[in-house]
């Protein structure tokens, strides 16, 4: 059973924490990987928080090809920041020759753009990066979007962090918004791109569990948007749910829970919303998921969100101080991280709401 972890502060956080956050929980995961997504970005990547960053996994001839798409575009790079590899024997780990973490100035054919026209920008220049370097099996494109940078690698989360220099803290690299997940994916090949946490455009989300639905929602997927692609993992099905429901449809967010564990249509016939909700039920009704699990998203405007499967049947906990809320896996976790807390104020969320994390770190628990 996978491990994974939600970590939202006021103040910026090393992602030191999300290891030693994992490192609490080592029962529960192979040693198979490790990966993070870091989201509202300090250190030397704060003066950059506007511009699109570059997190990617490639070889030598698979950088020199990114490298020369972004240039052909007009993209110019204004930071590069490398992971002081510690390459020392022993560790468990199948790295890549070359880790690239970059920010760059938009083109100048995009100075005035509006917001939409460069997100638009920015998914598409993704979706070619990756498709050019899948070609040769060239390297791996995990995010191009401001103020996020991720990382996903193979191999035991302790050596991980050994390997990239993640175990000690500094400046350099921070940030106030951390999700992270402890093990590969089990039920598929073990590959790089269905290690959780999964990105898309200002959406994350990772999980813990399975869902047995898996087909049907990959099925009709593939037709809703050009970026609902790869489907390494089931578990990516739950990112592009999430962002079909609240980005494509622009509904509000707690009409996720809604698409994917509707409630039984005797619930539904006795609330107030029924008509709405019946019409999503038969509507959406490829987008409903099944199976033992629980659900972390990064919403882009910065909450946290966490919903489970309809029965209950994977564990989680949030816990919280004044300066820091997490959401993990088990309680362990928060309480290697956030000893000190108030452990009443603890949260277990049931199979029938959505915990909602507001920027000034208030935790609403939203009935479905």
């Amino acid at each position: 059973m996978c491990r994974i972890g939600a970590i939202k502060s006021k103040k910026y956080l090393h992602p030191s924490i999300a290891l030693k956050l994992m490192r609490s929980q080592q029962k529960g995961h192979d040693n198979s990987g490790f990966a993070f997504v870091m989201q509202d970005l300090g250190g030397i990547f704060s003066a950059y928080k506007e511009l699109p960053t570059l997190s990617m996994a490639a070889t030598v001839e698979g950088t020199r090809r990114a490298e020369d798409i972004l240039h052909n575009l007009g993209f110019t790079r204004v930071l590069q920041w490398s992971p002081e590899i510690n390459n020392q024997k022993g560790l468990k780990i199948e790295p890549m020759p070359n880790y690239i973490f970059e920010s760059f100035q938009y083109p100048k054919s995009h100075k005035y753009a509006t917001k939409e026209e460069k997100e638009e920008l920015l998914i598409d220049t993704a979706l070619l990066l990756r498709h050019e370097l899948e070609k040769d099996n060239l390297g791996f494109i995990y995010s191009f979007w401001p103020d996020v940078l991720t990382l996903k690698e193979i191999g035991s989360p302790r050596d991980i962090g050994t390997y990239f220099g993640l175990w000690e803290e500094n400046d350099e690299l921070c940030a106030k918004i951390i999700t992270a997940q402890c093990r590969q994916n089990t039920n598929y090949d073990i590959v790089r791109y269905a290690a959780h946490p999964f990105f898309l455009e200002g959406y994350t989300v990772l999980a813990n569990g399975e869902n047995t639905f898996f087909e049907k929602n990959r099925d009709y997927q593939q037709s809703l948007y050009k970026g609902y692609i790869g489907f390494e993992s089931d578990s990516q099905c739950f990112l592009y749910t999430l962002h079909y429901v609240n980005k494509i449809l622009n509904w509000p967010v707690q009409y996720y829970k809604h698409t994917i564990t509707p409630l039984p249509y005797e619930e539904i016939e006795q609330r107030e919303d029924r008509d709405v909700l019946l019409r999503i039920k038969a509507s959406l009704s490829h987008l409903e998921i099944n199976g033992p699990n629980t659900i972390f998203g990064v919403l882009p405007n910065g909450e946290l969100l966490c919903v489970c499967d309809a029965k209950k049947l994977r564990p989680v906990v949030v816990g919280q101080t004044e300066e820091t809320v997490i959401m993990t896996s088990e309680v362990t976790g928060i309480n290697d991280i956030l000893p000190d807390r108030d452990t009443s104020k603890d949260i277990y969320p049931n199979e029938k709401e959505t915990i909602i994390v507001n920027n000034d770190l208030t935790v609403e628990r939203w009935k479905q």
